[in-house]
């Protein structure tokens, strides 16, 4: 076991060694400096000329969400039809059907917004046509669109007063060329040199170690297992997801994999600090999120090696959680990826979250509930961005003086704002799950009881959040949850990002004040301790009603 926790440490040094430099390198791409993916500019170039997009043309921040939306609705439409009629196109070696419109429905939105929530399973729902040209495309273009919209709060705060807050599309096009498919690249060949399929060949036939014949699924898989991970998108190219043995074939890809999903969102934290010139802001929000991140870590480990102490009794030597997870990861890895991907947003898994311990399982809804540690690409710092000036309108009323950020007085318009998103992500989880508790359509595969709670609880939260993952007792491919999920995702995913962008446009244009003896600092630990208790107190208060029925009573039952 302790080897096991040294393995869940070396892996999350590694991780910040890398995004740190990444954050470096990042903010020299969206400021526009010298970088060594300077050879993409030619590229880059092509791309602008055929879109007909004028690079030099900056925009308010009101034209970044309508270029943001409409864009979005172009690709709904054509990943919808797309679905539709798979069944009936080339690359698909498997046979497998088109989807039915509610299940195209749900699976366009659900991966048009980065939640990847899947209501199908990966080999058997799509085809090598759709897998590629609709899903891998999507997380590629989603994960973009939230980098894009985290750059527009850059440059907002870039400047003393300014309405130019750059171009979506140059950022947009930038973060896949310099940075998505640099790292795909990296990412995707270790998967594949590990045992990851990256061919074209249908499905095989083996004979396992009991002698049974099966047949196993293949496909280029390691280009879109690469970019579900960088992108915290969180979709599998198989059902078990990065629980499979192809998808995720060892200690090492796993390590791979969950490096992937951590390091640009830790990376973006580390760019906003350049890119403003105020790295100490960047140090104390990376402190506040890797204290929330230990927050529900540090319970999640303890409660799945642990385990059931019922199995105490029957004299069992080894107790811990492995229901649901696999042998070659163990638990603490396992339980590390439970937590990670909950909070980033990614929803991928390499064990059954449905299997884990009610504390542990209460930790990751409360880490999709707060959704702003780390978070998903780009739109974990928009969350946190949210509560930040929360956190900053509070302090200064304490304090007895007009609330500031960054030399920017923070009044009521901005607040209404930031109440509303902040009060908009648990009515989305609370009114759908109690639409679902009602509705006796909602109960097909529900487990009984606290248990059978938490399952549409949890499906809730995670399309709110953006995430993806899901307690996958619950019988989910049906019009009731497919349509439900469906518009939680789309409402979940834009509201959240428009609001934060508009705090950012507004301050943005208002007139600088310096600093002085008296400004309110917001890059001291003090004031990063506030923002964590303004955080885990409106998450407490929203959330702790519905997560005593669901996994608190669950605790108290085992």
């Amino acid at each position: 076991m302790n080897s096991e926790m040294t393995g869940v440490i070396v892996t999350f040094i590694i991780t910040l060694l890398i995004a740190f430099p990444l954050g470096k390198y990042i903010a020299k791409v969206f400021k526009g400096e010298k970088t060594i993916t300077d050879f993409m500019s030619p590229l880059e170039r092509f791309i602008f000329r055929v879109s007909g997009i004028d690079t030099t043309k900056e925009m308010n921040w009101k034209q970044h969400m309508a270029a943001l939306l409409c864009i979005n609705g172009v690709w709904l439409i054509y990943a919808f039809v797309m679905l539709l009629v798979q069944g009936s196109l080339p690359l698909n070696p498997d046979a497998n059907p088109s989807m039915t419109p509610d299940l195209a429905f749900n699976t366009s939105i659900s991966f048009l917004v980065n939640c990847n929530l899947q209501h199908y399973s990966g080999e058997s729902g799509l085809t090598y046509l759709t897998q590629l040209y609709v899903i891998t495309f999507l997380q590629f273009v989603s994960a973009a669109t939230g980098v894009a919209a985290v750059a527009v709060l850059f440059r907002a705060f870039a400047e003393k007063t300014t309405e130019k807050l750059g171009n979506f599309f140059v950022f947009f096009t930038k973060t896949i060329t310099r940075i998505l498919l640099p790292l795909c690249i990296i990412v995707a060949a270790l998967l594949a040199f590990n045992g990851t399929p990256a061919s074209f060949d249908g499905k095989d036939t083996i004979v396992t170690l009991q002698g049974d014949s099966v047949q196993v699924s293949r496909g280029p898989a390691a280009g879109m297992i690469a970019i579900k991970h960088l992108g915290t998108n969180g979709g599998g190219w198989f059902g078990a997801n990065s629980a499979h043995p192809l998808e995720n074939p060892s200690y090492f890809t796993n390590m791979v994999e969950v490096i992937a999903q951590v390091i640009l969102p830790m990376a973006l934290i580390f760019a906003f600090g350049f890119f403003i010139r105020k790295k100490k802001l960047g140090y104390a929000i990376f402190g506040v999120m890797t204290l929330g991140m230990l927050t529900f870590m540090i319970p999640t480990f303890f409660s799945e090696m642990g385990g059931n102490h019922s199995f105490a009794t029957l004299g069992l030597h080894d107790v811990s959680a492995m229901e649901g997870k696999e042998v070659r990861f163990g638990v603490p890895a396992s339980a590390y990826w439970q937590v990670m991907t909950t909070i980033i947003s990614t929803g991928s898994v390499n064990s059954m979250h449905d299997s884990s311990m009610p504390l542990s399982g209460a930790m990751q809804m409360l880490g999709m509930m707060t959704n702003c540690f780390y978070g998903g690409k780009g739109v974990g710092l928009l969350n946190y961005f949210i509560f930040l000036i929360i956190a900053v309108f509070i302090s200064g009323l304490m304090v007895g003086r007009t609330p500031e950020f960054m030399g920017r007085k923070v009044e009521a318009r901005e607040m209404k704002i930031a109440a509303m998103i902040a009060l908009f992500h648990p009515f989305l989880v609370l009114v759908g799950t109690a639409i679902a508790a009602y509705y006796p359509q909602a109960a097909w595969g529900l487990q009984p009881g606290n248990h059978g709670f938490s399952e549409m609880l949890y499906e809730y939260t995670s399309s709110s959040a953006n995430n993806g993952s899901g307690f996958e007792g619950l019988g989910d491919n049906n019009i009731f949850w497919n349509l439900t999920t469906g518009i939680v995702m789309l409402l979940g995913r834009f509201i959240p990002i428009i609001g934060p962008v508009a705090i950012a446009g507004i301050l943005a244009k208002k007139k600088y004040i310096p600093e002085s003896a008296g400004t309110l600092q917001t890059d001291t630990a003090t004031f990063g301790i506030m923002t964590y208790a303004v955080i885990m107190i409106l998450a407490a208060l929203a959330f702790f009603p519905a997560l005593t029925l669901g996994p608190i009573a669950e605790f108290f039952q085992l």
